[in-house]
């Protein structure tokens, strides 16, 4: 059987090949239509130089380059590339059956929902959805009943897999809006097989048999030129709502494929890189990042089911993953997973006085880790260099969107200027600009670039600014959203990302979100961001959170809320007494609450509108 698992995949290298040639194609196609922008009286085309050169074909089929490599890892045990293969070939045969659509093996955009805890089973799911044709809908485990309600609902889904344990919570919720579910499990998963069914074609006996089947079966939607393939919408992933209710944005295969390459590139992943996911897997962070990037480059995902500081500092530092000879040398979290990492350290090493384990941690991680990354949140300098102190890690720090994927990121090698978020990943152009209603564009041109240089409008050096976004990365649409889509690009083409800019000292810094982030106080901007790093400097403060309120002599007055050390407590007076040796009067908070918990979603963002109402109703009240 073995030959004909070989002649197929042989086979498919070629399609996938084909493919690519098609890709280039359509590049050197538009290529010759590039977009003109008119800006201080200049026209001119701008190209992009360091671009990704990975084949660009949908995701799920890299899986086919190293089919007897380790993929997965997760509680349960080890999945070869070629087990993922079969299982979701398998899985997809099921679910054209619930449609009736075994004929022509594929599904017309049909949006199917995936709710399952992080393990292999959950990429199954997702890649079985997309071998239908289908847009795979990712929900988050923890989430109460009536959001998922809401993103099945918004997203239109005929279809919810869902594990076992989850089943009886969904049940309920997709009866109401009349949606089939299909139970997958991860013990079906483990379950040995004769023949994968990727290659090896239903009833087929013998090597003839197999490639006649093989070469008269129905043509399968991927198997069309690239220009079709690469367009359809493989994902909708809801954004955090941060600015309001979730936005459901529609990810393409040509997206995803853009964001994968460019990390590819930039973060030097390949075949022997072994990467830890404690992330949950509704949000580009962990889905992306680390298991879709992670796949495509024949690389092995280790899945934890959840976050547990004990077991992340155990699995980081062990010699051998089990079931793998090899450990782990990538970690990805957001803020809050490496200050937990910082407590549990603080309390069962620093706290008794254990310098044998912290230098064992430290060389550890110094040896057996090659990167460490931080994102989808602002990281506190002092956090940042306090983790290095740790671990020896210096953390690459990047910036992205559920829209746009990663845009920009520190580099793997070389100088990572504190407090910025680095440079343009390859295919992606980024722009800062300011309003301006005169333009035929709609704004002024402060400074822009890509992976290779950045120019700035002379005088603007360290001018602050709306980031703007252009690339392959950059989403279709939102859901049903046609409105707020237009209202999201620029008249040129550029994805506004609501996030204010600036460019100095050879880098790109986010001053934070335009709309809650940006603090406008009597004439100065504030950056609420840069307010929090001051302040968690301040030895009693655990957290905080910094936020603008209605004013009506001032515009906005600086507020925070905080979470204090076991023990201590904290006036207004006390607070503005320490700050005012560390910061200019105008950004001293004038309004303090102490507060036991800080308020996340699942990535550790904190929606600052939520903060706003929750905490000071009052001021809402009164304008």
């Amino acid at each position: 059987m073995m030959v004909n698992v070989r002649y197929n995949f042989k086979r498919k290298q070629a399609f996938c090949l084909s493919q690519l040639r098609n890709y280039h194609q359509l590049s050197r196609a538009q290529g010759s239509n590039l977009f003109p922008y008119h800006l201080h009286e200049r026209s001119y085309y701008h190209q992009i130089s360091n671009k990704s050169t990975l084949p660009q074909v949908p995701v799920f089929l890299h899986a086919e380059k190293n089919i007897e490599n380790p993929a997965i890892v997760d509680r349960e045990g080890l999945l070869k590339y070629g087990d993922i293969l079969h299982h979701s070939m398998s899985l997809a045969v099921e679910i054209l059956q619930l449609f009736s659509a075994t004929d022509s093996m594929k599904l017309n955009g049909e949006r199917i929902a995936l709710l399952t805890e992080p393990t292999a089973s959950y990429v199954v799911g997702m890649y079985a959805s997309w071998i239908c044709n289908c847009v795979s809908v990712p929900l988050h485990p923890s989430h109460p009943a009536s959001e998922w309600e809401y993103f099945l609902n918004d997203s239109q889904c005929s279809l919810v897999l869902v594990s076992e344990t989850l089943f009886d919570s969904i049940r309920p919720v997709a009866e109401k809006l009349g949606i089939k579910v299909k139970i997958i499990s991860r013990e079906d998963i483990a379950q040995s097989y004769d023949r994968n069914r990727w290659f090896q074609p239903d009833h087929a006996s013998n090597p003839k048999k197999v490639r006649k089947q093989y070469e008269s079966r129905k043509q399968r939607w991927f198997d069309s030129p690239a220009e079709q393939v690469m367009q359809k919408p493989a994902l909708i992933v809801y954004t955090s709502g941060t600015t309001g209710r979730p936005k459901g944005v529609v990810l393409t295969h040509r997206n995803l494929s853009s964001m994968v390459s460019g990390m590819q590139v930039s973060w030097g992943w390949s075949s022997r890189d072994v990467i830890l996911c404690v992330l949950p897997l509704h949000h580009v962070h962990g889905l992306v990042n680390i298991v879709l990037t992670s796949l495509a480059s024949s690389a092995v995902c280790v899945m934890e089911p959840k976050f547990d500081a004990a077991t992340v500092w155990n699995l980081l530092t062990t010699p051998l993953v089990k079931n793998l000879d090899r450990n782990i040398n990538l970690f990805m979290a957001v803020p809050t997973v490496y200050i937990k990492l910082m407590e549990y350290f603080k309390e069962n090493v620093e706290a008794k006085d254990d310098t044998m384990s912290a230098n064992f941690l430290k060389l550890s991680l110094s040896q057996n880790i090659r990167l460490m990354v931080c994102g989808s949140a602002a990281m506190p300098r002092t956090v940042s260099e306090r983790w290095s102190e740790i671990s020896g890690h210096h953390l690459l720090e990047r910036y992205g969107m559920s829209e746009i994927g990663m845009a920009l990121s520190h580099p793997l090698h070389g100088e990572r200027v504190p407090g910025s978020v680095g440079n343009p990943l390859p295919d992606v152009e980024v722009r800062i600009v300011k309003p301006n209603v005169y333009s035929p564009v709609g704004y002024d041109l402060l400074a822009e670039g890509d992976s290779r240089r950045t120019i700035v409008t002379k005088g603007c050096e360290g001018e602050q600014g709306e980031l703007l976004v252009r690339g392959p990365s950059v989403f279709k649409e939102y859901w049903n959203k046609p409105e707020e889509t237009l209202q999201t690009f620029t008249k040129d083409g550029w994805f506004k990302t609501g996030d204010t800019a600036k460019y100095e000292n050879g880098a790109y810094f986010i001053v934070g979100r335009t709309s809650v982030d940006v603090i406008k106080n009597g004439g100065y901007k504030i950056s609420a961001l840069g307010v929090e790093q001051h302040l968690l400097e301040h030895p009693d403060i655990v957290e905080c959170a910094v936020v603008g309120l209605p004013d009506i002599t001032w515009g906005q007055r600086v507020a925070v809320i905080v979470v204090l050390k076991a023990g201590t407590s904290m006036e207004l007076s006390d607070l503005r007494s320490w700050a005012a040796k560390k910061m200019p009067p105008y950004q001293i908070p004038t309004v303090l609450k102490v507060i036991q918990l800080i308020p996340r979603n699942a990535m550790g963002k904190v929606n600052k509108k939520e903060i706003v109402r929750d905490f000071f109703p009052e001021t809402l009240e009164r304008h």
